[in-house]
């Protein structure tokens, strides 16, 4: 018999089954590939990757350019296999016991819960208000109150697409005493980032991703913004060459070249306020605010909504029972044309004429 770690039957595990959809508007992926140019000069720099040596310089540049880019050092980076990984090794690094407490929202990213359960420590949500607002105080509170060794917020959080002030941010950072990750994956389509602040509070951290704005969640690639000191600790839950030459020289390309995708931010910023008009249109559709590349959708038949998309080829994310989000349907941006076709099936249903 096989003697697996204690628990590790029981740990909740992260969906990510696919199917041939018609429509893929399911998992806040970028709508499109790599920008024309950017792939040019993509495709040319891994020509000339050296494929039998292990990565090093290429990571050393896409820190330096990162940190270049916020007015830090290069000892003020740390990369990773998407911003996932990182927040992983964060839980791992302030984990550790059940005595070592980790606090988040809910409903937020699923895996915090999961990262935490994986960290041997103590996950303690935080609910969020009936609108999706974080209440600052009661989350400082529940901070305090269960000596946490780690404070998580999404900022914008997903999968409810609502942003938190800056104000409360620094609120939160200024009050607490353990380390505070503010978590920023949707920031391109919000605009209102933390790193500012970073300077100002050294238990602040922040992750980010290529993975949304810039369309390489193919590549997983991540970066976390930090005192020297946390990230020369966190590093050490990492193994050495962690990170691959292709993902890395990918990443370096497309965040030198990050300003031809503003465009396309801007787009999809556009299309979700369109989209968001369109769908509130929809008798017995709440839609709530977002400021993300996604919309979260309330409706009392979601489930058969959803079945009934799911039979047309159309991928949305459906939340069935889950805490704080039943009923709930998260759509991603798609394409205008995708974007007109989903929201006319949902249409069709809502009239009963699916």
């Amino acid at each position: 018999m096989l003697n697996y770690r204690a628990g590790l039957a029981d740990r909740p595990v992260y969906d990510v089954t696919e199917r041939p959809w018609k429509i893929k508007v399911n998992a806040n992926e970028c709508n499109m590939n790599l920008p024309p140019l950017v792939e040019e000069r993509v495709m040319a720099r891994l020509s000339h990757v050296a494929f039998n040596r292990y990565p090093n310089e290429e990571y050393d540049d896409l820190c330096e350019q990162i940190a270049r880019n916020f007015s830090l050092a290069k000892e003020n980076v740390l990369l990773g296999s998407g911003s996932s990984e990182i927040i992983e090794k964060l839980f791992y690094c302030f984990g550790g016991t059940k005595k070592s407490r980790i606090v988040y929202p809910r409903p937020s990213f699923s895996m915090y819960a999961i990262y935490a359960n994986a960290a041997d420590a103590e996950g303690v949500p935080v609910e969020l208000e009936e609108d999706y607002t974080l209440d600052a105080e009661r989350f400082v509170k529940t901070v305090k109150e269960s000596g946490a060794n780690l404070a998580v917020v999404c900022n914008p959080n997903n999968p409810t697409g609502t942003g938190i002030p800056l104000r409360d941010v620094e609120y939160i950072a200024e009050k607490i005493d353990c380390a505070f990750l503010v978590d920023e994956a949707y920031v391109e389509f919000y605009g209102q980032s933390a790193v500012g602040l970073l300077k100002k509070y050294p238990n602040l951290i922040i992750a980010r991703t290529f993975s949304k704005a810039y369309g390489l969640a193919s590549s997983r690639v991540g970066y976390m913004l930090a005192g020297a000191d946390i990230v020369s600790m966190v590093s050490r839950a990492y193994m050495p060459y962690h990170m691959n030459v292709l993902s890395l020289v990918v990443a370096d390309i497309v965040y030198q070249m990050r300003h031809e995708f503003v465009p396309r931010i801007q787009m999809t910023i556009a299309e979700r306020k369109r989209m968001a008009g369109e769908l509130k249109k929809v008798e017995g559709f709440t839609v709530y605010p977002s400021e993300t590349n996604f919309l979260l959708a309330r409706y009392d038949r979601a489930q058969e909504l959803n079945e009934s998309l799911i039979r047309q080829g159309i991928g949305v994310r459906s939340f069935g029972n889950a805490p704080g989000l039943t009923n709930c349907l998260r759509i991603s941006m798609g394409l205008r044309e995708e974007n007109d076709t989903w929201l006319k099936a949902i249409r069709l249903f809502a009239e009963g004429r699916d």
